[in-house]
Formats: structure tokens, C-alpha cells, sequence
């Protein structure tokens, strides 16, 4: 998580998903300078951990079922679900959990928690407005083993 805490207050240069630091992360994912960066800010932290997976753009793609888990700790990938685009369509990381609260770290966001933000930024969020989380660390099963 140190590597997502670093990065909290990145801001995008123009407020157009551009900037230096939205750029690398873009580039991780391959994909151009503008485009939506909530799963590549993930997909970059992961990859400066030593993970090669999660390596997506596309924040559906980051909650596969085989990877998809209940237990909430840190480093576990979130999805928020936006039913007028009937899929997930924003995702971060939880830093740690505050009761029904998550603290999260997340990109592509703002104060007010958008979807299409402009930086990084620490935010807290009910646990009951995520669909989903991800285990990207922990190996298939480990939930039945704890």
C-alpha cells in the first residue's frame, strides 16, 4: 500500500486524464494519454509491487470470479457498479476498513468520488456501495483456508 499512498494527491495537468504521472500509468496498460485511468492507476500500482496481474484498462476486468473475494483487507481491489452503464465503471484500493466505511486509495476520482476525477486521492466509501472486491495477491481458495 505504500506505493498507492505515494501517489495520493497526483493531479491530472489540464483535468483531461493528462499529466506526467496519468501518462505512466496509461502507458502500463497501453493505452493512449485521455483515456480513463482508475484500472490502469491499479494495474500500475500492482506492477510496481512485483505483481504482473492486474495489467487492464478496462476496470471490469480487474474482478474475474476466480479472483473475486468477501474478506476486506488491504491491497484488495474494489468495483463500484454504475447501473446506467449496467457494469463496473470505477475501481481503487482499500487501504483499510472503518467499521462500514472503507478507506480507499483510488484514481480518476475527485472530493466528490466521481468516476471521471482528477488525480489521486485517499476518499471513504460505505462498503455497502461496492459490488464487488478482488484478491490479486492471495492465491485462488485462500478465503477456505483462513
Amino acid at each position: 500500500m505504500c506505493i498507492a499512498k505515494n501517489e495520493v494527491g497526483v493531479r491530472e495537468l489540464s483535468g483531461h486524464n493528462d499529466g506526467p504521472r496519468v501518462a505512466a500509468y496509461l502507458y502500463y496498460v497501453d493505452v493512449e494519454e485521455g483515456s480513463a485511468w482508475c484500472a490502469a492507476f491499479v494495474s500500475w500500482v500492482f506492477s510496481q509491487a512485483g505483481y504482473a496481474a492486474p495489467r487492464s484498462p478496462w476496470s471490469p476486468a480487474l474482478f474475474p470470479f476466480d479472483k473475486r473475494t468477501e474478506q476486506i483487507r488491504p491491497a484488495v481491489v474494489f468495483g463500484i457498479y454504475f447501473s446506467n452503464l449496467k457494469r463496473i465503471a470505477h475501481c481503487g484500493l482499500v487501504e483499510r476498513q472503518e467499521g462500514d466505511w472503507l478507506i480507499t486509495i483510488e484514481g480518476n476520482t475527485n472530493m466528490e468520488g466521481s468516476r471521471e476525477g482528477d488525480g489521486v486521492y485517499r476518499k471513504r466509501r460505505s462498503v455497502k456501495a461496492i459490488k464487488y472486491f478482488a484478491d490479486w495477491i492471495n492465491k485462488k481458495g485462500a478465503d477456505d483456508e483462513n
